[in-house]
């Protein structure tokens, strides 16, 4: 079973960068995904970015353009930079995992198997 761990979440004002890392211990399949959710006070988990089978990276177009997914494959570790930084950017982040042929719904609501404890992210000036 695979456990994720975030790490990095902190406060920042706007304009500015933050990295976000989540370690992935345990068996991670090579059929599995990763990605980033976010939850903003009182609202709902939503798909941030997340990398395809073969590492493609895709964002929710308020994050596009500012934020970065990638991966370390030899640390089993997955980042988001965040730069440019909006208040509407805080929220808690959750790092996830998924079968890659289910990854790809999370921008119709689909929601992964496997999650983090979350860090939270507060831009404020």
């Amino acid at each position: 079973q695979v456990q994720l761990m975030e790490s990095g979440g902190g406060s920042v004002q706007p304009g500015g960068s933050l990295r976000l890392s989540c370690v992935a211990s345990g068996h991670l399949s090579s059929s599995d995904c990763m990605g980033w959710f976010r939850q903003a006070p009182g609202k709902e988990r939503v798909a941030v970015a997340t990398l395809d089978d073969e590492q493609s990276p895709y964002y929710t177009s308020t994050v596009k353009g500012r934020f970065t997914i990638s991966k370390d494959n030899a640390k089993n570790t997955l980042y988001l930079d965040l730069n440019s930084v909006k208040p509407e950017d805080t929220g808690t982040y959750y790092c996830v995992a998924d079968p890659c042929s289910t990854m790809r719904f999370v921008w119709v609501g689909h929601y992964p198997q496997t999650w983090g404890h979350g860090t939270a992210v507060t831009v404020d000036s």
